[in-house]
């Protein structure tokens, strides 16, 4: 037989066992033995578990979490558009880009030409999971009363939330805030847009109009065409 052990990653070897003693009479008493393990990997030397035992314990899982420590943390002052973040559990941030000309790439049924076309200030909201966008009418007022508009493009569903297709999404719990918030960015506008999802323009005019006038004028966004959500900043937090 071949020996394949070389091919292997780094070995872990048993070297402690913990079992959890739960009293029969009281739901909430509890009771932690501890045993060595021997060279075969045998439980051996059980006794209760130490107060040294459980420091060092406490300490390895600490050090595991470190990573999801850093979850939505700032590398260094708080960036002047975020509105609101949350890291627990699957986390949550909140922000605002300004009005700004886009790069953007469209599937060939639309008849919608590549290229580079004014966007109005936008609203973000994201977790580990999904994003949501809206538009703003007027970027300089921003409060919990701020009126929400519909993002005025394709693949977005009615609430707001994003349809990422095909798209490999790869944000994970321990990622800092920048890189959270332009990992979603470069998703969102890094994609195609490709349909209207329930088939209703998210503006005020045929939705494919709007993109091809915004791509061979270079205009600015008319955010008069917005359409309201009904939603305010303060529906996006918790």
């Amino acid at each position: 037989m071949k020996d394949i052990t070389a091919h292997f990653g780094e070995l872990y070897f048993p070297k402690k066992a913990l079992v959890l003693y739960q009293s029969s009479t009281n739901p909430n008493g509890f009771y932690v033995e501890a045993y060595e393990m021997d060279e075969s990997g045998h439980p051996v030397n059980a006794h209760p578990l130490s107060v040294k035992e459980s420091q060092s314990l406490a300490k390895t899982l600490d050090s595991g979490s470190q990573l999801t420590r850093r979850f939505l943390t700032p590398k260094g002052l708080m960036p002047q558009n975020i509105l609101h973040i949350n890291p627990a559990g699957d986390g949550c941030a909140v922000w605002h880009t300004p009005a700004q000309k886009q790069d953007f790439l469209f599937c060939d049924s639309l008849g919608i030409p590549n290229g580079k076309a004014n966007i109005p200030a936008m609203v973000w909201k994201a977790s580990v999971k999904n994003l949501y966008v809206y538009a703003l009418k007027s970027p300089n007022t921003r409060s919990e009363k701020t009126v929400l508009y519909k993002a005025p493009f394709f693949n977005i569903h009615p609430d707001g939330r994003v349809c990422m297709g095909t798209v490999t999404v790869d944000v994970e719990n321990h990622n800092n805030l920048e890189d959270f918030i332009s990992r979603w960015q470069q998703y969102f506008f890094g994609s195609y847009f490709s349909h209207l999802i329930e088939g209703q323009s998210p503006v005020k005019e045929p939705v494919v109009q709007l993109w091809k006038n915004q791509i061979q004028t270079g205009c600015q966004f008319p955010v008069a065409k917005l359409i309201k959500t009904g939603l305010t900043l303060k529906d996006l937090l918790p």
